[in-house]
């Protein structure tokens, strides 16, 4: 039995927000989904977003009847106000505060922000994030303390009872993959692994066993290597 709340997913396209959509469409009756367009120096992820809502309904009739609608917002003032190595063309290297200049200061922040005011308008209850910090880059705005005092920041500021779930907390990527496995068996863990984007590099040429990308980007070897522990093979 399905519970009556419904949620909003916050779905890049990449490997975790696609594993927490899944999550969220086995947990709630009615799950919509919502994507930012923030200037992002690589944009594969947004391209391949259309394709991964069409697979996940082809899963299950039950997916599908559940699937509501996408929102895709332009915060391309993200881009605008910021000098990392997502939004700008410059080399990934680690920052004086000791954080990857690949971190986009504020952008969970705004991305909730957000959502919680599209979920507010639409009567959804309920924010899911793909946020860890088991197997991270060690993003202050992807820490579980963030999301709580978010969580109440928010609901204090609009007056609601909004809960903001964040179901990769305290997985590391080989969890993730056995989650999606046991979500969508061996046909989602497929669709994981070729159908969403996770390289901060952009790069979507050769098809490896994990999936595409460059395969030396943070990301990328997070992804690769908990792949490689989630079949058993070597790292």
């Amino acid at each position: 039995m399905l519970p009556t709340d419904s949620a909003l997913v916050l779905f890049s396209g990449g490997q975790d927000s696609t594993t927490c959509l899944a999550w969220a469409l086995k947990n709630y009756a009615r799950v919509e989904t919502i994507g930012f367009d923030y200037g992002q120096r690589h944009a594969v992820e947004l391209t391949v977003r259309p394709q991964l809502l069409q697979s996940l309904r082809a899963h299950s009739a039950g997916w599908d009847a559940r699937l509501g609608e996408d929102h895709m917002i332009d915060l391309s003032l993200i881009s605008a106000i910021s000098q990392t190595a997502m939004t700008h063309d410059i080399a990934i290297e680690t920052q004086a505060n000791g954080l990857p200049n690949t971190f986009v200061p504020g952008r969970n922040l705004l991305f909730m922000t957000v959502a919680a005011t599209v979920a507010y308008r639409r009567g959804l209850t309920v924010l899911v994030g793909g946020m860890c910090e088991t197997d991270f880059s060690g993003y202050p705005d992807c820490r579980d303390d963030t999301m709580k005092a978010l969580q109440v920041a928010l609901n204090l500021g609009m007056d609601t009872r909004i809960k903001l779930e964040t179901p990769l907390m305290w997985r590391d990527k080989k969890q993730t993959w056995e989650l999606a496995e046991e979500l969508g068996g061996q046909v989602l863990v497929d669709l994981i692994r070729s159908g969403t984007h996770t390289c901060y590099l952009g790069e979507r040429g050769a098809l490896h066993d994990w999936g595409y990308g460059c395969g030396t980007c943070p990301a990328c070897a997070l992804r690769a290597r908990g792949y490689h522990q989630f079949v058993g093979a070597e790292v």
